[in-house]
């Protein structure tokens, strides 16, 4: 996962902006930084985790497909005889 920079500085200063004492802003932010621990998913993520999906998605049909297919094969031969 890529890393993304929270800018603690920049949400301190915009919740005292809105009204926050210094200590509650410093409190929020510290909270919501711990909270995420640099875990964000970007754009470009969820794009990589997409095409997995839709991989895996792909290969489970294809399986899925197979097994049908041999079945039915397999049920016609049985009742054929």
């Amino acid at each position: 996962m890529a890393f993304v920079r929270f800018d603690t500085h920049k949400a301190v200063k915009a919740l005292t902006e809105v009204g926050f004492s210094e200590p509650q802003a410093e409190s929020v932010v510290s909270t919501v930084s711990d909270a995420i621990g640099g875990e964000l998913a970007t754009k470009a993520d969820l794009k990589e985790l997409e095409l997995r999906l839709t991989l895996r998605f792909g290969g489970m049909t294809i399986a899925a497909v197979g097994i049908m297919i041999a079945a039915m094969t397999f049920l016609e031969m049985t009742f054929l005889e």
